[in-house]
Formats: C-alpha cells, structure tokens, sequence
C-alpha cells in the first residue's frame, strides 16, 4: 500500500492532466447540441461533390425563416380586426342628451308641440350616429374594413360605415339644413359636443387570438419529397431549390438521426473526436513545449480557454446562429500567445476551430474565416504594451472578417445582391470585444499568476520602489544591473528569445544584495573590505546568500514567478571560486559544497542568457587597458567556464546561439570601453 501511494504522489502531475484530459473531453461533449450530423456537407453555389443523392425516406420541404416571416407578415397585414361595440356608452349618451336637451333649449319660448319636434330630430340624428356606433381614432390604418363585435355576433363592415368625433358637426348641420332647423344649429352643434362619445374599440385581445389561430395554421412546409426520388446529381451546382430540399433532408434527418437508439453511439463519436483533438495539443505541449506541460497551472490555463471559447460559442449558436461570429475567438491566439509563443497560440486556435466545426452552421465558411483570423491574429499582435498595435492588429483582423464573407457570398449568390450588412456590423462588434483582452490579460496575470509584456513593462520601470531601494541601498549593485540588463537584452534581442523578460529578471536579479551591500565590491566606496575580518567560509556563505534573500525579497513584493526564476537561477551551480581557494590555502580538506550556489542552473534560453552577461559585467570590472583580443579572450574564457561546469544542459540553447551571444558581449564590452583602432603615426 505504501509502494502505490508513493508511486501516486510521484505521478501525480501525470495523473492530474489526465483528469483534466477526462473532464475537458465530457464538458466540451456536453456543451454540444444534441442532434446528430448530416454526412453531406453542401454549399450554395458549389457542385455536389458526392454521389446522386435519393432520398433515404419521405420529407417534407421546410420553408425557410425568411419565407415564414414573410407569410406572417402578410397573414398580419391582411388580418381583419375586431371591435367590441359598447351597449352601456351608447345608454348614457342618450341619458345625457334627455338630460341636457332640456337646458340647452329652455331658454326658447316654445309651445309643446314645436319643442317635442326639435326633440325628435335630436333622437333621429342619435339614431342615425348610433346605427353602427362612433368609431375611437386608432391612428393611422391600411386596413378597409373590421369585424363589429355586437352581443354574440360580428358583422363585417367597412371603416367608412362609422362615424369618427370630427364628423359630429358636419353631420349635425347637413341635417338641419335638410329639415330646415339652421337656426338651432348653434344649439344642437353645442349638445352633441358634450354628449357624443365614441363607443366602438380596437379588441387587442380577440384580434391577437385570430392572428395567433392564423399563425397556428400557417404550413411550414412546400410539397414533399417522396422516398427514392433523385434530389440532385453528382456535379450539380447546388442552387436555391435544391438547397432548400437538402437543408430540409439535413434537418430531418439530423432529429431522427438523435433517437433513443443511436443515442449513446453519437455521443461515443463526438467523444472520440474531441478526445483525438485534445490528445493533439497534449502530444505537442509533451514534445514541443515540455515545460509548459510539466507546469500544471499553465496547462490549465490553455484548456480553460479552450473550454471557455466552446462554451460562449455553443450557447451563441443556441441562442441564433446568426450571431456566431460575434464571439471573439481570435482573443484565444492573442492571450496564448501573450503569456507563450506565437506557434503554440496558432496551434491552440486551429484545434479550438476545429472542435467548434462540429457546432456551428455552415462549417466550412465558419473554420476558414476563422484559421485565417487566427493567422492574421499572430503575425500582426505583438508587443500589446504598445496601445496603437492592439488596435491596428483588431482593425486588420475585422478586415479579413469581412473581406471573406464578402468573397463566400459572391460564391454563393454570384451577384451583389442580398448581401446581409448585418454581418459586417457583427464583425465590427467582434472587433470592439477583442479589444477586452487587455483586462481578461490582467485578470488571467492575477488568477494563474501567469506574466505578460504589460506587466514586464511596468516591472521595468526602474523608478517601481523595490528598484528604487535597491539604488538607494546598493547605488553599485543597481548600476550593475543597468549593465547587465543592457547586455542581457541585446543578446535576446539578436538570437530571437524574449528580450523584455530576461531584462526585467536582470534588474532584478541582485536584489538580495540589499541585506548586506558593503560585502560585495562594487558597493564599496572605500578600501575597507568586510571580508578581511571574515573567514573565508562565512564570506563564502554571505555572498552565496544573496540569492536567497533575494528570492525571499522578491516574494515579499509579490513579483511574478517568472522573473524570480531568474534571482534563483542567476548563478546556477558555480563555485565561489575566490573564497574557495583561500579556504584551501587555510586547509586543504574544504568541502566545495559549502562554496557552490544551490542552483538550480538556468532552464531556458532567457536565464542562459542573464548567466552569461551577468559574469561577464561583473568580472570585465577587472580589466586594465582592455583592447580587442583581450576582451575576445576574456568573454570565451568566461563562458567556456560556465559550458564546462554543465550549467546550460537544462536550456534550450544551441551552440550557434551561444556564439552569436559571445559575439554580441564583446561588441558591447568594445563600446563600453570605447576602444578604438589604432592608427599609424
């Protein structure tokens, strides 16, 4: 039992890759829609590539959105309304004008038999305005006519069959006129103004009901295609008919296809298939980036992204597909590439596009944008730290969006027209929501302590208060670090590694020094050296502590991993030479383990490099009248060394590499010391 829980602890790293291999497999398989996939792929535009395709059962033709949006429309627009006609308000007109008829003409002095006459009219011109009640002002219609709603029964009649408040008065005064009754036009004209109201409404309620029964009843199919009838031929151009029958079998035989029966056999495929797709990235992280597969934060980090891409994408496509090219998968390339290289970035892009194939329409249109997004993604984004590059890298991006779309759409229609500028504004939109990677990029720096240009940027700032204690506490350790990271970064920058880092990790690398400053030579500004007074060995130990409490420094301010990899590594495994040999002029039996570094020794090209360059300031202090061959010699001397102690077997480096870094120090070291060729008198 003990053997097995020793062999678990030793493979844990392995054993949690692959849960997470298990569990990135199950989720991304779980984001998938459930339905099966047609074994055709077809595009308008473009000939059948297969064999003549006959129908494998009977179907129907599926109208398409556009098609059932345009009936709906119409079935709306051709929609008889209905109004609900008011009994009471009609009651409590005639109720005001009896009530209101008396006062208006009690100023007449009218016998009985005239006032019961002017009553009369008053009654008739009701009834007449009544007889299909007055109409409330709906605003503006196209419609000609309405079902009245009277009681149990609706009548169908004509809009110019109802009266509306602004015909009151003409009506009044073309019926007086008629009865010869003008001169109590002012009076009557004055009753039904403050009687007459409308008393035939819009029913919202029934109309919708009829819309929806309409709606309800509306065919979303065009004919039939029986079993065993020819679809289309091998080599025919799929064209808007035929398009519409193969969507159509797509569609049908993509709901069957995700049956009860053939359930878990598609499931089994789409696992099978992402799990070949994600055992790819794991077999080049193993043989093409091993340390980021040895570093389990940051395989984490890569499939998160990779999940996270598939996921927004699927609930996107779940939503409306229309929208899909609204999700910002070139963010993915660009953070990958921020926090790695750009080859892993295109990498991790191209298989992500691959797994969304399976999810999104029109596959095909959908992964050559998207490749050819992520390509333009990684030649163009560099140096974020720089703002105008994000910028001018999205607009470049946006542009290939576009330029494709408008390409495939030309395939497909071979004209300009119906061309959807929705689209263009969605890729504009994709555009402005890449620009977010500046914030995701921080955030992923806090989360998985991950370190970006940005942040080495600001690290490099030498006015940033852990650079500024060490100036003020060790003024010589700090112009040491000037150098070297001066000297660190124009090797980096001439053999293609990360410039910017092993800069920052040079101005940061002696840091330790801070503790004890007067022991080490370039902060005494006297000739007393502390080290007279000391034995050799706990000079030794001084010296070879400051990479400790560099580290614990370095700790204490929160600075990345990654560039306190450099304040541990800076020295490797060497020998405090020095000390060591006045330790055996004192006795010959001194362990040289109590004057070796503790290492590690450097494990990439960029910690290579800050050993090289950091040895090479230090020691050139110790040149007197320098000319070319001896700064020649002097830099093979030095790095001849440190090949011979193994210090680089663990980076990354090539020898070519390495020469071309001697001959970058020796130009630097010749302009340093500003020597000059000498002429002939």
């Amino acid at each position: 039992m003990r053997k097995f829980l020793g062999r678990l602890y030793k493979n844990q790293s392995l054993i949690y890759k692959y849960i997470l291999y298990a569990l990135s497999i199950f989720l991304v398989v779980f984001f998938f829609p459930k339905g099966g996939k047609f074994k055709y792929e077809f595009q308008k535009g473009k000939p059948w590539q297969y064999d003549n395709l006959y129908a494998p059962f009977d179907f129907s033709i599926k109208k398409t959105d556009e098609e059932i949006a345009k009936e709906k429309l119409s079935i709306q627009n051709n929609l008889i309304d209905y109004y609900a006609f008011d009994q009471d308000l009609e009651k409590e007109v005639y109720y005001a004008f009896e009530r209101k008829f008396d006062t208006i003409f009690s100023g007449y002095k009218l016998k009985m038999k005239q006032f019961t006459s002017l009553k009369k009219v008053g009654h008739e011109i009701l009834d007449e305005i009544y007889t299909n009640g007055v109409l409330k002002s709906t605003g503006i219609t196209t419609k000609n006519a309405l079902y009245l709603v009277k009681g149990n029964e609706a009548r169908k009649l004509n809009f110019e069959e109802f009266y509306k408040l602004q015909d009151i008065s003409g009506l009044v005064d073309s019926d007086l006129n008629k009865r010869g009754l003008s001169n109590y036009a002012s009076e009557y004209q004055e009753l039904f103004f403050n009687i007459i109201k409308p008393n035939v409404f819009y029913d919202e309620n029934l109309s919708q009901k009829e819309l929806e029964n309409e709606f309800s009843e509306l065919s979303t199919t065009r004919g039939n295609i029986d079993e065993g009838k020819l679809i289309i031929i091998k080599g025919e151009v799929v064209e808007a008919g035929n398009f519409k029958i193969l969507n159509s079998l797509k569609e049908e035989y993509e709901s069957e296809l995700w049956a009860a029966n053939n359930y878990y056999f598609i499931l089994f495929g789409y696992t099978v298939l992402v799990a070949l797709v994600l055992l790819m990235l794991l077999l080049f992280l193993k043989k093409y980036r091993p340390i980021i597969f040895r570093n389990n934060t940051k395989v984490t980090f890569i499939f998160f992204n990779i999940l996270l891409m598939v996921f927004v994408t699927t609930l996107v496509v779940k939503y409306d597909e229309t929208y899909v090219f609204v999700v910002p998968l070139c963010i993915l390339p660009l953070i990958v590439k921020t926090f790695f290289d750009a080859r892993l970035g295109l990498y991790v892009h191209v298989l992500t596009v691959l797994i969304l194939g399976f999810v999104v329409p029109n596959s095909f249109e959908y992964i050559f944008l998207q490749i050819m997004a992520g390509i333009v993604t990684i030649l163009t984004v560099s140096e974020l730290y720089k703002r105008a590059n994000l910028f001018i890298s999205v607009a470049e991006i946006t542009l290939i969006y576009m330029v494709g779309y408008f390409a495939f759409h030309i395939i497909h229609e071979g004209n300009l027209e119906n061309i959807e500028w929705l689209v263009f504004g969605l890729f504009l939109l994709n555009g402005m929501i890449t620009l977010f990677v500046q914030p995701l990029i921080y955030i992923y720096e806090k989360i998985f302590g991950l370190v970006s240009d940005v942040s080495l940027l600001e690290l490099s700032d030498t006015n940033s208060k852990l650079l500024k204690e060490l100036s003020n506490k060790a003024p010589g350790t700090f112009h040491h670090s000037l150098q070297v990271a001066n000297l660190a970064e124009a090797a980096a920058n001439e053999i293609g590694a990360n410039a910017m880092l092993v800069r920052v990790g040079a101005l940061y690398h002696d840091i330790g020094k801070m503790n004890n400053p007067t022991y080490f030579t370039e902060n005494q500004i006297t000739n007393v050296n502390p080290h007279d007074e000391l034995q050799p060995l706990d000079s030794a130990k001084i010296i070879i502590d400051h990479v400790i409490e560099g580290v614990e420094i370095a700790r204490k301010s929160n600075l990345p991993d990654r560039i306190v990899d450099f304040i541990r590594v800076h020295h490797g495994t060497t020998l405090v030479y020095y000390f060591y040999k006045k330790q055996m002029e004192l006795e010959e039996g001194a362990d040289e383990k109590d004057f070796r570094y503790p290492g590690p020794i450097p494990f990439s090209k960029e910690t290579a490099i800050l050993m090289m360059a950091d040895s090479i300031e230090a020691a050139s202090k110790s040149l007197k009248n320098p000319t070319f061959l001896i700064i020649d010699e002097f830099v093979d001397k030095i790095i001849s060394g440190q090949m011979n102690a193994n210090q680089f077997l663990n980076a990354n480096i090539t020898f070519k590499e390495i020469e071309t870094i001697k001959k970058v120090m020796k130009q630097k070291l010749t302009n340093i010391y500003h020597l000059r060729v000498e002429y002939p008198e």
